[in-house]
């Protein structure tokens, strides 16, 4: 038994993975804020739309109150991050981003990857 009994999840606001996919919805907004003017409606709004699709994906799953559903959403999200991940590589290659801010940004991407993989795999093990 763990040393402190952890907080039960009351809203999804108490999700690390949600917390930490707010985050990085935020670092991409302001890492897009420098991208070309004539991406506005290309790959800036698709980069912006897979971020703020990861933690809407966790909220609305985490809403439905059914693992089924919450694992479904998770994976939803999980897909985001990979889009995500794939529109990064092309702002990279594109010059969009510099290689500091493309390391910096995908390490938090990874990281809320594996955060929704740990969480995915909890609720598949709980049935």
């Amino acid at each position: 038994m763990p040393a402190v009994a952890e907080a039960p999840i009351k809203s999804h606001r108490d999700l690390i993975a949600w917390r930490k996919s707010m985050d990085l919805t935020v670092l991409i907004y302001e890492a897009t804020a420098a991208f070309p003017k004539h991406e506005l409606y290309g790959l800036t709004s698709q980069i912006r739309r897979a971020a703020a699709s990861i933690p809407a994906n966790i909220a609305e799953g985490q809403g439905r109150r059914s693992k089924p559903e919450f694992r479904q959403f998770l994976g939803n999200a999980r897909g985001s991050v990979l889009e995500l991940d794939t529109h990064l590589e092309l702002a990279l290659r594109l010059n969009y981003l510099t290689n500091s801010q493309y390391q910096r940004i995908n390490k938090d991407v990874v990281e809320v990857g594996r955060i929704i993989n740990g969480l995915l795999r909890s609720l598949t093990s709980d049935l």
